[in-house]
């Protein structure tokens, strides 16, 4: 008994010693100043009361100082509001859940793929592998388009489902938030590869009979990141244009994009993609931050399309037979994850604790002066960070970036059952992310989010938000009829 009590107690003896340093450490600045105010308290008391009144004589009789300084700190304060930045809150946010009839069970998937590649056993072959260990799960989505044989990829049929995807998502907003669309002051919608004449938002404005002078943007070729980019928009927007509604549109519409060809590189993104869309509502209206779910702390983009190797990873182009498709890179991977670290050291010093900012300073001083040979420290992000929206991109993608973060299960928990629910959305899987957490009841006051988005170009895309109150799981969002079924497992293959 007592040696097992010896090596229990010794990890705790080490963890007690790491909380201390970390409490310490963090602590510091709030620590000092409780230590000069102890130091000018003790000493205001060894202080006679003859001395203090003479003080205050002294004060009395200097009747220009007061005044002065009174002033001086009035027209101080007023500087600092007028050229302190808005506050960007985050109201609600909805997510279009596509309906049952667009849901393409794997078998449905491999019978469309035998028919449509025939002649190309090798390729449907492919798909089945690429299929079997793609994490994704039996109620993924795709266009009623590309579920005829074959496929119609008209222009008619992409700007119906643009309309379905869209529209679906912004009713469901306005439901939620009480927004009358003439109260949208700017609308930013991003849609990758679906780039229509007139654009998605004059589709809007024209559905919604939007006021005449709305701020519209629309974002295209951006990729998966692209969602981030049109917050990272809106907030510039907000700060310049005081008392202003935004709402921000995020989907990626496939009809005109499923691949038909035989390149395997253009059919990975058929196994991939699926049917997704949310539309979030932004504001910098002080009234609204006692219903804001969220408050923006801040956003960090990396572009990567300086070297020719990132720039050509994710590129859009045709094969031999002239049929355009998305090819992918075999060195995808390796090019997301020096990405991932360029961002990482762009947001680590604003959102890392003081003691992980000082380990890791410290190490790379010994590794430099010392022995380049040590183990590299990596920063310990669950010090920042209580949850995090890692990009479904693949299943690949988030085991990478668990790895390299050193996160946990269930830190990835809501990117893994989003990836196996809805399958790859693009740059609105992020907010189906956020809603499991949120469906799980795991979104309180205070803690904060960071959500992680990868995309052509190449670009690695970072938001850390804040939460304002505790979230009560919503009774009609995307996984309002299945959340009580996740998590899964998810096995390393599935044999088809």
């Amino acid at each position: 008994m007592p040696p097992i009590l010896s090596n229990f107690s010794t990890p705790m003896k080490l963890k007690n010693v790491k909380l201390g340093y970390q409490y310490l450490v963090n602590h510091i600045i709030t620590l000092t100043l409780i230590l000069i105010i102890v130091a000018i308290f003790i000493e205001v008391i060894s202080v006679g009361p003859y001395e203090i009144l003479n003080l205050l004589n002294s004060l009395h009789s200097d009747l220009v100082l007061i005044p002065c300084s009174s002033i001086l700190i009035i027209l101080t304060a007023i500087l600092y509001f007028m050229l302190k930045k808005p506050t960007i809150y985050l109201v609600d946010y909805a997510c279009f859940k596509p309906p049952v009839t667009c849901q393409v069970p794997f078998a449905t998937f491999m019978e469309q793929s035998k028919i449509t590649l025939k002649n190309n056993p090798k390729s449907v072959e492919f798909q089945m592998r690429i299929l079997e260990r793609s994490g994704l799960g039996e109620e993924t989505s795709l266009p009623p388009a590309i579920h005829y044989i074959p496929p119609k990829p008209t222009m008619e049929a992409a700007r119906s489902e643009a309309e379905l995807v869209i529209f679906s998502a912004l009713d469901s907003l306005f439901n939620q938030t009480g927004l009358k669309p003439s109260d949208i002051d700017i609308l930013i919608i991003n849609c990758s590869l679906f780039c229509p004449t007139p654009s998605l938002p004059a589709m809007v404005i024209n559905k919604y009979k939007l006021r005449s002078n709305i701020k519209s943007f629309n974002l295209s070729g951006m990729g998966c990141s692209a969602g981030l980019i049109s917050i990272d928009l809106a907030r510039d927007l907000l700060r310049v244009h005081r008392k202003s509604n935004a709402v921000v549109v995020s989907t990626e519409i496939i009809t005109q994009n499923y691949y038909q060809g035989n390149e395997r590189a253009m059919l990975l993104p058929n196994c991939l993609f699926r049917m997704g869309g949310a539309a979030i509502l932004l504001t910098n209206r002080r009234s609204d931050h006692k219903r804001a779910k969220y408050t923006l702390d801040l956003v960090v983009r990396t572009h990567k399309g300086g070297d020719d190797n990132a720039y050509h990873c994710v590129f859009e182009e045709e094969d031999q037979e002239g049929k355009i498709g998305i090819s992918l890179s075999k060195n995808l991977m390796a090019i997301a994850g020096e990405a991932l670290k360029s961002n990482i050291r762009e947001i680590g010093p604003l959102v890392l604790p003081n003691s992980e900012k000082l380990h890791f300073a410290v190490t790379q001083f010994a590794r430099k002066y010392f022995n380049p040979r040590w183990t590299p420290y990596i920063p310990d992000f669950k010090q920042a960070f209580e949850h995090f929206c890692i990009h479904a991109g693949g299943r690949a993608v988030i085991d990478e970036l668990q790895k390299n973060l050193q996160l946990s299960t269930k830190d990835v928990e809501a990117s893994r059952m989003t990836l196996h629910r809805f399958g790859n959305t693009s740059s609105s899987s992020l907010w189906y992310e956020l809603n499991y957490i949120e469906s799980k009841g795991r979104m309180k006051k205070g803690d904060r989010v960071w959500q992680i988005a990868f995309g052509s170009g190449f670009k690695c895309n970072s938001a850390v938000w804040k939460c304002n109150k505790n979230i009560k799981a919503s009774l009609h969002g995307p996984w309002a009829d299945c959340i009580d079924r996740y998590p899964v497992h998810i096995p390393d293959a599935v044999k088809l």
